[in-house]
Parts: C-alpha cells; sequence; structure tokens
C-alpha cells in the first residue's frame, strides 16, 4: 500500500491551514487593534430631513483630543456631523478644515480620551504586500475587506476633474460606507486613507497615503486649510534603470515623470513640458511626487526655485517662480 501519497498530501493541507490561520490572525489582529479607532461620520447637509446618524462615511481617530481624518467628500457641504464609534459613543464634532485637492478633511468631535490609530510610513510600502481596508458605515462595527497594493505613484482625476496625485491603488474591495476609513498594513499601522470618489474602477480602489494625509492634517490643524507653494504641474514616479541612474549620475533610482502642466501656472511660464522627467529642486533629489510635496512646504510663495530636469536624455536647468495654492 502506497501511503507517500496521502503523507505527502495530508502535509500540504496542514501547511496550507497554517498558512491561512496566520494570515486570519494577522487580521483579526490589525481590526482588533484599529477597529475601535475607526467612525461613522453621519451628516445633515442643508435640505436634508433624514436622521442626522445615517452614515455618510467613515474617518479615523488619528488624535485622542477628538481629531478624525476623513475624506473631503465625506463632509463636504455638511450642516451638522455627528461622529459615532463602534462603542455606541456618540459626539457632535464640527469641521476643522478641508482639502479638495487631497480629497482630505479633518473633523473633531467634542470628546477627549478617545482611541486613536497609529500613522505609518506610505514611503516604504511594495506592490504585493497586504493591505487591509476597515470602515464603520453603521456606527456600531467595523467592516473589513483585504487585498494587496497593486501599484503606487498613480495620478487620478476626480469626479469634480480635479488631478490626485500619488494614489495608493489596491485590489481591496471597498464596502459601502468605508470611503474616509484607514487603509492598514500588517502591523497595524495606517498607510493610507481610502477613497471611494474614483468611479468606474472594477477590482480597483484608492487610497490616499498617509505621508500626504498626515501633512495635510497638521496644516488643517494648524490654519484650517493648506497653504500651498506650487509649481503648476501634475506628475508620477518613474523608476529608471541602474544603467541609467549611473549614466545620468543621478543618486536615486526614480525620478518625476511630468504628465501634465497648467499652460499659466510657475511651471508653464518657465517653459516646464509633459514628458520632462524632474530629479531634482534646488538640488535636492526628488525621487517622488511626495518629496516635491516635502520639499516645497520650505518654500513661501513668489520663491524662485531651481528644477534640475531631463528633456530626450539632455539635462536641463529651469528657474521657476513658485506660485501659490
Amino acid at each position: 500500500m502506497d501511503v507517500s501519497g496521502s503523507l505527502l498530501s495530508d502535509a500540504s493541507s496542514t501547511t496550507d491551514e497554517a498558512r491561512l490561520d496566520a494570515y486570519s490572525q494577522a487580521v483579526v489582529g490589525v481590526v482588533e487593534n484599529v477597529g475601535p479607532a475607526v467612525v461613522n461620520i453621519g451628516i445633515r447637509k442643508r435640505g436634508n430631513n433624514g436622521p442626522s446618524g445615517e452614515g455618510a462615511g467613515s474617518g479615523v481617530i488619528i488624535a485622542q483630543d477628538g481629531y478624525v481624518l476623513t475624506n473631503h467628500h465625506v463632509i463636504d457641504g455638511a450642516t451638522q456631523i455627528t461622529v459615532s464609534l463602534t462603542n455606541g459613543s456618540e459626539y457632535s464634532a464640527q469641521v476643522v478644515g478641508s482639502d479638495p485637492a487631497t480629497d482630505l478633511a479633518v473633523v473633531r468631535a467634542q470628546q477627549n480620551g478617545l482611541p486613536m490609530a497609529t500613522l505609518g510610513d506610505s514611503d516604504k510600502l511594495r506592490v504585493g504586500q497586504l493591505a487591509i481596508a476597515i470602515g464603520n458605515p453603521l456606527g456600531f462595527q467595523s467592516t473589513v475587506s483585504t487585498g494587496v497594493i497593486s501599484a503606487l505613484g498613480r495620478a487620478l482625476r476626480s469626479p469634480q476633474g480635479r488631478l490626485i496625485e500619488n494614489i495608493i491603488q489596491t485590489d481591496v474591495s471597498l464596502n459601502p460606507g468605508n470611503s474616509g476609513g484607514p487603509l492598514v498594513n500588517s502591523h497595524g499601522h495606517v498607510i493610507g486613507i481610502n477613497s471611494a470618489m474614483i468611479y468606474r474602477a472594477q477590482g480597483l480602489s484608492f487610497a490616499i497615503p498617509v505621508n500626504t494625509a498626515r501633512w495635510v492634517a497638521g496644516e488643517l490643524i494648524a490654519r484650517g486649510r493648506v497653504r500651498r507653494a506650487y509649481l503648476g504641474l501634475a506628475g508620477q514616479v518613474r523608476p529608471i534603470s541602474r544603467r541609467s541612474q549611473r549614466s545620468l549620475e543621478l543618486p536615486q533610482a526614480s525620478v518625476v515623470e511630468v504628465m501634465s502642466v497648467e499652460a499659466y501656472g510657475p511651471a508653464g511660464h518657465a517653459g516646464l513640458r509633459a514628458g520632462d522627467l524632474i530629479s531634482a529642486l534646488d538640488g535636492q533629489p526628488t525621487p517622488t511626487v511626495d518629496s516635491i510635496h516635502t520639499l516645497l512646504r520650505g518654500y513661501a510663495a513668489i520663491t524662485p526655485v531651481t528644477l534640475t530636469i531631463f528633456r530626450q536624455q539632455r539635462r536641463m536647468e529651469l528657474r521657476i517662480v513658485l506660485g501659490e495654492q
């Protein structure tokens, strides 16, 4: 009697079960850790006679004194906001600030000592890693869906025509009402804010990277709006080969490819074109769109900067006077 095949089959089955169990435990642990900080955001708009607790979307608490990060489109036009936790607690809230350019907003619930989530680092994300979307569409229980990060550095337009840059793309299925909730990694750290505002994408979902969200939230909490020195361009990450990196004498493995340029914006006036590759701003490497945004935070409007670009393999320096958004 040949039992080797049976033994191998049993061993394989045991291994598969162990892997599935480890995966399940990781997801369950993340949800138990982060879930209490994921809230339902109910809104009432002018002329809306529905109950105040009607779910409009989700959000995630980022500070124990009631600051909640969510999507701009979730709270846009709201005249009354209610934040509900999974433990049944419900608090009135006010808009601290909103930023349509990134589809992000911060509201503040009138309560201290709330559970809060830990923010991660979206610059360390890799395609293929586990991603968990958590939402709170009803106010008393988290909804969860899982998948992997399928692409990074996307630039996509919202239904209003705004270009949102550096988007995280996943194959995570977003449940209704999960917009504004966190995208979380296997360590329970928030890596993005889910946005269901980008339609007609079967099998895909999108999130605003947490590094962008962290900076936007800081601006909104400090000033009520986001002040930006801006270049007037849209771009996406463009990896470069090691050979090109050596030949072009670049310290980084990626640059920012210019996708479009505002005709009358600062970059347009300076002669920047779609297809140009940006490698540095005032001598500082710009491997990602976020790196450009980070560098621009240190500049005031009407300040001249120098962009190092490559156009058809030719290195150029462009002097641009920054505008303000």
